[in-house]
């Protein structure tokens, strides 16, 4: 039997649009440090940052002047007394729009040397894994196991669009 280039590729869609609607969705944040004020002077970071969750992927964005501020990664002592003479990290790289992934799940502490520190341009962060992806609920008893399966709809539709590919392109 010749298999007609039509419903490889009619095939091949199908499979690939299969494979996407199974595959969760996982998404890294790029947050904005300050929001719409940016990495500056008279900012409570604190406050800026309690209601957020940072998960180990995410990304923190500095925007500030860059002829002024800087940013630096420091230990927890350095962080509390606005230390920057031992910084861990600098993440300034002289544009002013400064990224750092948060990679690792742990505490991350940031301040801006030259003194603006004690201005309060101080971050302190703590992140997280991923929350677990949500389990099954418990099979009822007399209800179906195979509609628990979160497969089922999409190889249904996949094993239909395969049918009628069969059947069109004979």
């Amino acid at each position: 039997m010749v298999v007609a280039p039509k419903m490889v590729v009619g095939v091949a869609l199908v499979l690939v649009w299969a494979m996407v609607v199974m595959v969760p969705e996982v998404a890294a944040t790029r947050w904005t440090v300050g929001a719409n004020q940016g990495w500056t002077n008279n900012v409570n970071y604190t406050i800026w940052a309690q209601d957020k969750h940072f998960i180990n992927g995410d990304w923190l964005f500095f925007v500030y002047d860059r002829n002024q501020m800087n940013v630096l990664e420091v230990n927890k002592t350095d962080y509390e007394s606005c230390n920057s003479d031992h910084p861990l990290h600098n993440w300034t790289t002289g544009a002013g729009r400064d990224v750092v992934p948060l990679n690792v799940t742990r505490n991350y502490y940031f301040i801006s040397g030259k003194g603006f520190c004690y201005g309060g341009m101080k971050l302190a962060v703590h992140v997280e894994n991923p929350p677990p992806p949500p389990t099954a609920s418990p099979v009822k008893s007399g209800s179906p196991s195979i509609y628990q399966n979160k497969l089922v709809l999409p190889a249904l539709f996949a094993v239909s669009a395969l049918w009628d590919a069969l059947i069109h392109f004979r």
